[in-house]
């Protein structure tokens, strides 16, 4: 049975002038078996081996009074079903409100299912094993807080060659989904380079954590066929061997940007670099305030044709019959539910004047833009897959060009208009946020 918070709006502020921060990191590995099914595909499948841990990695900040905590994942997605009790029990462990807590899935396309999407279901022995290693996590990073201010530093660095829009549209009016293709119009929309990276030393100056952002599809691993923190997941930890501290990394909007070209081993060593440029050019930053906000948010299921659903799968030159009927079921399981009524988190998260945006979705890049570009704080990153998952949220543009990502199913199921109407709600909400500074 899903928990609510008590509190629909929590907001909390610290008004003290400093440039410190107090800091801890904890780190959980999660157990996976060759045996579980691996969420990512279409259709089931399983591994022969693991490259790279599977992990939940924390790290929690304190300006007193207030205390946030962000939660990475190295699994595709999971629901507030799974989270929801997770955070409620953190609150009455730790101290950490649960509307201070970020939890966000890196979206690996290489580990076990957390999720019931296209064509498997939960595996709940391991998303008992995740619940765990967040509340594993967030416990070690806070009871390792440190006793002195740290000092936050930071530089919005860029990788421009991992990643691109991946939405192209065909000369026959048809939206391609991910694959090379030799003739096309345009790409359909924007691919975001930025990397922004949050990095806290100690009074000596020694980095004590890192964190990054980069918004592209998390597809490529080191060997294929193994389980795998992915190609990010990957770099995140050679950065903790050559840097000696916790390296956490957050998903940007990337519902409709993906690497299409490269190699996981290529773009695990040009992320790499990109961050470690980053990193060498951070500066010191005032932590005036930390502050987070966490809202519900309400949305209904989208009605739709199946006859016109039915079309645009069974036309795609690359579905299957075996894709065709995965998408028919998960159709048949929705046509009931249609115009039903969703509640799901909104979250933002302010450190000094850099804010964190936690949306439930895989969200399409112009929408991240859009959130970006209408922020009150310079600087804005959006962690999609944050405290919930409802499937891919398109922008109306996209809705309109069809494609992969708005067919009807478990993986795209919103009425069209919800990733605007989300935009606006957390512009509102980092609004309130710097009315608090």
């Amino acid at each position: 049975m899903v928990l609510i918070f008590a509190a629909v709006f929590v907001l909390s502020a610290s008004v003290q002038q400093s440039t410190g921060i107090r800091v801890g990191t904890g780190i959980s590995i999660l157990k996976a078996e060759n045996s579980m099914q691996i969420a990512g595909s279409i259709l089931p499948g399983t591994t022969t081996g693991q490259d790279g841990d599977l992990r939940v990695c924390a790290i929690v900040l304190e300006k007193k009074p207030v205390k946030v905590a962000i939660v990475t994942c190295d699994i595709l997605m999971i629901s507030r079903k799974y989270l929801d009790p997770v955070l409620v029990e953190l609150e009455k462990s730790t101290g950490i409100p649960a509307a201070n807590i970020l939890v966000n899935s890196s979206h690996t396309h290489h580990a076990p299912s957390t999720v019931k999407v296209h064509g498997y279901d939960v595996d709940e022995v391991f998303a008992g094993r995740v619940q765990h290693g967040i509340i594993d996590a967030v416990t070690k990073a806070n009871a390792s807080l440190s006793k002195e201010d740290y000092t936050f530093n930071f530089y919005l660095g860029k990788e421009e060659t991992v990643g691109q829009n991946s939405r192209w549209l065909l000369p026959n009016g048809k939206i391609n989904w991910i694959h090379p293709v030799a003739e096309y119009v345009r790409p359909t929309g924007p691919f975001d380079p930025e990397l922004p990276v949050l990095t806290f030393t100690d009074p000596s100056g020694k980095m004590k954590a890192l964190l990054f952002n980069h918004s592209t599809h998390h597809i490529g691993t080191r060997n294929g066929g193994y389980r795998s923190p992915g190609f990010y997941g990957l770099a995140a930890q050679s950065l903790e061997k050559e840097l000696d501290c916790p390296v956490l990394f957050l998903n940007g909007a990337s519902g409709s940007t993906h690497n299409v070209t490269l190699s996981g081993p290529e773009c695990t060593r040009r992320i790499k670099a990109a961050v470690l440029d980053a990193n060498d050019r951070t500066t010191v930053k005032r932590v005036n305030n930390v502050a987070s906000a966490k809202r519900t948010f309400k949305f209904k299921v989208r009605q739709f044709d199946e006859a016109k659903e039915d079309e645009a799968v069974r036309t795609y030159d690359r579905s299957s019959e075996d894709v065709v009927r995965v998408f028919r079921d998960m159709r048949k399981n929705l046509a009931s539910q249609q115009g039903q009524e969703r509640e799901t988190w909104l979250q933002a998260m302010v450190i000094g004047d850099v804010a964190i945006v936690g949306v439930p979705a895989e969200y399409f890049t112009q929408l991240g833009i859009d959130i970006k570009n209408r922020s009150p704080f310079r600087y804005t990153y959006v962690a999609e897959l944050s405290n919930d998952y409802v499937g891919y949220l398109p922008d109306l543009t996209s809705h309109k060009l069809g494609g992969y990502q708005v067919w009807t199913g478990y993986h795209s199921y919103a009425e069209p208009g919800t990733g605007e109407r989300i935009v606006d709600e957390v512009v509102d909400m980092l609004k309130e946020l710097a009315q608090k500074k």
